[in-house]
């Protein structure tokens, strides 16, 4: 049988949609050559409070589209980890998986990681770990590495409602906080409220085509 390669952008604690994109995938290969862009999942994932979603964004240095992607730095000078830290607490502190997944992020965090693009792959490599999925990952560094994928970049954007690609079809499960469920938040949603059942949610999310 001939191994499915997909192709995708690296994000930030990625939205359950990412996982859904790359859930039978045998390979996922990662955009290492692409320039920065503002106002993406790069930098920002979305939690979910008590009262509403709740966006954590992390600031960067001199981001823009003259700057590759892997050369961005984080602003550290401004206290973005103590937020997200925080927020990530209030957000899932009582949720029945927290205790056992959130050492394994704050470990990363500690680590106070200059480079926003590190920081996302260490994060994405965890939680692909956490999940046990055996998907090999790749860093594309040039145009002919994304030759034979199914190519994703560019698809999954923040700015664009997910009901608008044929990616994701929201699966219930159980969250912390309402009665009403919110869609595609950020995989640490699922992972914190759901453990051993994220892949199997995830499964069930896949749109039927």
């Amino acid at each position: 049988m001939e191994k499915k390669v997909i192709c995708a952008d690296l994000f930030y604690l990625p939205p359950i949609e990412f996982f859904v994109a790359i859930a039978d995938a045998d390979q996922l290969i990662i955009a290492g050559d692409d320039r920065y862009q503002k106002q993406t999942y790069r930098n920002r994932a979305h939690v979910r409070l008590a009262n509403k979603v709740e966006s954590l964004s992390i600031p960067v240095i001199g981001g823009n589209k003259k700057v590759h992607y892997r050369d961005v730095k984080i602003d550290y000078k401004q206290k973005w980890k103590n937020i997200h830290l925080r927020g990530i607490r209030s957000a899932y502190g009582k949720a029945p998986f927290f205790e056992y997944f959130f050492p394994y992020f704050e470990a990363i965090y500690e680590k106070n990681i200059d480079n926003l693009y590190s920081l996302n792959l260490e994060l994405l490599t965890l939680c692909l770990k956490l999940m046990k999925v055996k998907t090999k990952v790749s860093i594309g560094t040039k145009e002919e590495d994304y030759s034979t994928c199914e190519d994703l970049r560019r698809i999954i954007v923040a700015k664009e409602p997910f009901e608008q690609r044929n990616i994701y079809e929201p699966y219930p499960y159980v969250q912390l906080f309402g009665s009403d469920f919110v869609p595609n938040l950020s995989i640490i949603d699922l992972l914190f409220c759901e453990g051993p059942l994220a892949n199997e949610i995830i499964s069930q999310s896949k749109k039927k085509k």
